[in-house]
């Protein structure tokens, strides 16, 4: 489902967030602590401290979705606490922390911008 959504922005909440809340919980984060909207085009990820569950709400044109993903015997590789209240990353950083990746790889391919052919 995740692949065929097409978003403006993604924002991981930095550090662990109780995942005992719903979507008009994590909404409020949104709006509260990230400053930003919920009804936005963007997706806002959250995990717990055992950094083995996430949840992910989005907002689509009549509702809320909210996504959640446990793993079975591995970890996210979730950012630390970086002093702020969330972080904004792009689709591919994304999609490696979803793979078990770090949203900083080092060794994948840097995106080439030059566009001529030689």
């Amino acid at each position: 489902m995740l692949d065929k959504v097409k978003t403006a922005d993604v924002y991981l909440a930095v550090g662990a967030t109780d995942l005992r809340k719903s979507i008009d919980g994590l909404s409020i984060i949104v709006q509260e602590k990230f400053k930003l909207d919920p009804f936005s085009n963007s997706l806002f990820v959250f995990c717990n401290r055992k950094k083995d569950k996430i949840k992910i709400l989005r907002w689509d044109i009549s509702g809320f979705w909210l996504y959640y993903k446990r793993l079975e015997k591995d970890k996210f590789q979730w950012p630390n606490d970086t002093g702020g209240s969330h972080i904004e990353i792009d689709e591919r950083s994304f999609r490696w922390l979803l793979d078990g990746l770090s949203i900083r790889e080092s060794h994948a391919h840097k995106e080439v911008t030059e566009r001529q052919i030689i």
